[in-house]
């Protein structure tokens, strides 16, 4: 599996038959040139996770690839008439020996019951787990870790408790789009030495950088 972030949430992950884009928000552009894409996970409505002019950017270069989401969403993507798939709850989706399962909450609190909206995390490939805006614990192992380390809603204190409550193999930052390259410092830094003192490899990964697992 290889996985490239393209900023903020905005992951590109190659699998060996398909192509898996994540959350194409405001906080990054170069998803929309991206081509080759055959599934589009979008875990909540808000702008970081889904801007619905990169999304049809998106799918204008990508006319094979379908969105898979949970119904908050859906209800945007109507209005927009874009297509969809509904995987949510505890559903499953397989094809071709690809395999997508979800787990549903809502999104983690800001300030008591502002903007908690529907999320949906997916664990992609049985290997990656992509919690979106949430710290729901799938309750089984695994590989890959899309571990949130900063926003409104995020402490690292909880990103490093939800990590060694998860104890993943290896895990990699995600929704850090709001701090500056030069001044991520303890969100990157913290992580990686906790982490790796209990054994769980954390690789520091910023806009534009692709690793293979």
């Amino acid at each position: 599996m290889k996985i490239k972030k393209l900023g903020h949430c905005c992951l590109y992950i190659q699998t060996e038959k398909f192509n898996i884009l994540t959350d194409p928000g405001n906080f990054s552009t170069s998803q929309n040139d991206i081509v080759g894409i055959d599934f589009i996970l979008i875990t909540h409505e808000h702008a970081d996770h889904l801007h619905t002019d990169s999304l049809k950017a998106v799918l204008k270069n990508n006319p094979k690839a379908f969105v898979i989401t949970n119904t908050s969403v859906a209800n945007i993507l109507e209005k927009e008439n874009v297509n969809y798939r509904v995987v949510e709850n505890g559903q499953t989706y397989s094809v071709g020996g690809f395999n997508l399962e979800s787990y549903d909450g809502k999104h983690a609190e800001i300030f008591e019951e502002m903007a908690l909206v529907q999320n949906t995390g997916y664990f992609i490939a049985d290997r990656l787990f992509y919690p979106g805006d949430s710290f729901i614990n799938p309750n089984r192992q695994i590989d890959i870790l899309a571990l949130p380390v900063a926003g409104p809603w995020c402490k690292i204190a909880d990103s490093i408790k939800y990590a060694l409550e998860l104890k993943p193999k290896n895990a990699f930052p995600v929704h850090d789009g709001m701090l500056i390259k030069e001044r991520i410092g303890g969100s990157h830094r913290i992580p990686d030495k906790v982490l790796s003192e209990h054994g769980i490899k954390f690789i520091s990964m910023f806009e534009g950088d692709e690793l293979e697992f």
